[in-house]
């Protein structure tokens, strides 16, 4: 995930210190907090909320990014990042303007 996220970030021509938040697939906190710490943004910046739910699998992100939204989190207009891995191996990230 994390050089899916870096190749997202630099082919958008932005930096980590643009994106609002950033929504990584939610299956497990050690991948989570990594993925904050290589990217070199603020835990308060990357959302997690696998101890509410566990690892919902494809619907993470979903699911996540429906709570930020209800919860206030981002509003219109903030730079937010995407990124998910699953079977077979394969990852991606997206990078959006809500």
């Amino acid at each position: 995930m994390l050089s899916a996220c870096e190749e997202t970030i630099r082919a958008a021509g932005v930096s980590a210190s643009d994106i609002a938040m950033v929504f990584p697939h939610q299956a497990n906190i050690r991948i989570v907090q990594a993925v904050a710490k290589r990217l070199d943004v603020p835990n308060d910046r990357v959302f997690c909320n696998i101890a509410h739910y566990g690892n919902t699998s494809a619907a993470s992100i979903g699911i996540s990014l429906d709570e930020a939204v209800r919860n206030g989190l981002i509003k219109r207009g903030d730079l937010i990042l995407l990124t998910s891995f699953g079977g077979g191996l394969t990852w991606g990230a997206l990078l959006i303007r809500y």
